[in-house]
Formats: C-alpha cells, structure tokens, sequence
C-alpha cells in the first residue's frame, strides 16, 4: 500500500482542523443580516458589530437546526466585537494570542445559510499594531489572501495546527482578522461594563492654521465636561498638550483611548493671542 501523497495528507489536517473547530460557531440573526459568530466563554458569543443589526431581536442560530434568543451583552464599533449572551450549551473555543507568520496558510471556520463553512486562503499581511478608521486600537494588522462571505464574517480563523488567532471580518476590499489578543481585551471589558471607555474632554474643536504650526479652536464646550471645570472657554485655540505641539484635532482625539480616562494633562491654549495654560482631568465620554 502507498503512503497517501503529500496534497492528500494535508487535505485531511484541514478536515480535521475544521471539524474540531466547527462545533464552537454559530450563526448569528439579526435584523435582516446574517452573521458568523464563536462561542468564547459559556454563555457568551463573539461576534462582528459591523455584520450585526442596531435594533430588532438576535437569535442564534444551532447546528442542529434549533435557535436560542441572544441578548446584547456590549458592543464596540471602533474594533468591530459585539459580545452577546446566549445559552447554547456549546463549549467555548480557546483563542491562541500568537500572530501567524506572513504567508502561513489559514482555515476561516464559519457559517454560511447557518451551515458550517471553511474557506482555506493565505495570510497576505502580518504586521504591527494599528488604529482602525474608527479609533479603535487593533494589536496586530492581520489580512487574509481569501474570499468571504458577508455571513461569514465572525468566523474564526485558524492556523495550520488549528489554534484559532482570531475573528475574520470585511475590510475595505480584503478580509481582516481581529487578532485574539484584541477580542479577549475589549470582550473582558464588554463583558463587565458592557461598553469601552474613551476618553472625553467636552471640547468640540476646528483645526486652524496658525503662524508657527497646527491648532484647533475651542467652538463649543460641554459645561459639565472636564475642559470646562478646567477654565477653558469658546474661542480658545488649543496649541500643545504635556509639551507635545498639536498636530491636528484628529491626532488628538486619538490620543483619547481608554488608559486615557483619569489622567491629567496640561493644555496650552492662546487666549487673545496671549498664552496660557490649563491641567484638564480626561473624563469619560457619556454614552450617546
């Protein structure tokens, strides 16, 4: 008897991955979308916030054809993780946080018409850490070469020895994943206080240019913000924070993450045209 070939062995290392894998996703309702998710502790489910509706019932979606009604447990936009309760009874999937090496193969395990799904693709980009459109803080930018499905997003994607790095997700014209160690940092957070915190200093600004670089006029303040028990005020123009010349009302705002909430920085403002100075204790931004 032959010994299979070597296409054949590694066809069935990836069955094998997948259907070891394949117990802990589900499928997740919502409001005229359908979605991908993972069980990642008892009782609660990973999911992609952009593939889940903003009103309506969520409902999960079994193997064996059967449904449990979810309830929203937190939500964060910024890095595209919605934790949901639901008792499904399934066991939780472990996350590994190691990030796969650039062109290592991956397994996108998901579903699709609540079916269990597989795409088998490669990792096109492995890299640093990055802050995403929306402000949120990725650990690891990480793209598939591979081609999804919207109701596959939320899936996990596996790496050739079956440890889950993390959640696949649409892009803009490509498939990211959310890596593990991002998913068990702000999940941890959603799972207690339902939200992430940011960072809030009750200021609404406008970038202005000025003789020696960049600032932002004060155009409005949050009378019970931190700015303005701080003494700042309407028409102030925002020069530097902790020494740091601004360079534009975008980098500052992402410099409100949530290790941001409680600390104290000295704003330099130019009032009139004449300098001064304020410590601003960052709040917490209210929820919309």
């Amino acid at each position: 008897m032959t010994d299979p070939s070597p296409l054949s062995s590694l066809s069935s290392a990836l069955a094998d991955v997948v259907a070891r894998t394949a117990p802990s996703v589900v499928s997740v309702h919502s409001h005229r979308s359908r979605a991908t998710g993972f069980v990642w502790k008892p009782g609660l489910i990973i999911t992609a916030d952009e593939a889940l509706a903003d009103e309506g019932e969520v409902q999960i979606a079994l193997s064996d054809g059967s449904t449990v009604p979810a309830a929203i447990a937190g939500r964060d936009h910024t890095t595209d993780i919605a934790l949901l309760r639901a008792d499904t009874g399934i066991a939780p999937i472990k996350l590994a946080t190691s990030v796969p090496a650039l062109g290592a193969l991956s397994v996108v395990v998901a579903t699709n018409r609540d079916a269990p799904s597989a795409a088998l693709g490669m990792v096109s980009l492995s890299g640093k850490s990055w802050r995403s459109l929306r402000g949120g803080d990725i650990d690891a930018r990480i793209e598939l070469d591979v081609r999804l499905r919207s109701s596959q997003q939320g899936g996990l994607a596996l790496d050739a020895s079956g440890e889950a790095f993390g959640m696949a997700v649409l892009g803009p014209r490509r498939v990211l994943v959310i890596p593990a160690a991002t998913i068990e940092r702000v999940a941890a957070q959603l799972e207690t206080r339902g939200r992430i915190a940011r960072g809030y200093l009750g200021l609404g600004l406008q970038p202005v240019r000025l003789d020696d670089g960049v600032g932002a006029m004060v155009m409005n303040v949050d009378k019970t913000g931190p700015s303005a028990a701080a003494g700042i005020r309407q028409g102030d123009v925002i020069i530097a924070v902790n020494d740091q010349k601004l360079s534009g009302v975008r980098a500052l705002s992402r410099t409100l993450g949530p290790a941001s909430v409680g600390a104290v920085v000295n704003v330099a403002v130019r009032r009139g045209g004449e300098p001064v100075s304020f410590k601003v204790t960052i709040g917490e931004r209210p929820e919309a």
